[in-house]
């Protein structure tokens, strides 16, 4: 057991996919509860004050950070054109981390990087075969 444990080798043949599964489900449904407040903002019909760091203005920002961080985390928590889906979660996050918390302190970047780094990873993973992704191909196969 303890070799196996060790071992650089898979454990099965479906451990990519099933690591692939963890990442999205887990990853996708944590920023939901970041992107479900956001969505309610912008549809309370609220005064919009919200960070403006590319200088496109505060409502078009929010309507950005919600696609990313609600539409896009449901696609990639069903596995649904992941990699694309990934693409605004990982600019989102760059722009957390780089831009409006460049100036502070690691503990305020850490949570955004704590998103960040498994987003690229996920990237480079693939959504695996336990996916929405895997159907269609199959099915366009």
């Amino acid at each position: 057991m303890l070799k196996k444990l060790l071992s650089i080798q898979l454990w099965s043949a479906s451990a990519t996919d099933t690591t692939a599964l963890i990442l999205r489900l887990s990853l996708g449904l944590l920023m939901l509860n970041h992107g479900y407040p956001k969505l309610m903002q912008f549809f309370n019909g609220e005064d919009i004050h919200f960070a403006d760091p590319i200088f496109i203005g505060e409502t078009a920002s929010l309507v950005l950070t919600v696609f990313a961080e609600f539409f896009c985390s449901i696609l990639i928590a069903i596995g649904l054109w992941t990699r694309l889906a990934l693409i605004p979660l990982i600019v989102t996050m760059v722009v957390a981390v780089g831009i409006i918390h460049a100036s502070d302190p690691m503990d305020k970047k850490e949570h955004g990087l704590l998103f960040l780094l498994p987003y690229l990873a996920l990237f480079l993973l693939g959504s695996g075969k336990y996916s929405l992704d895997a159907v269609l191909q199959k099915k366009n196969a």
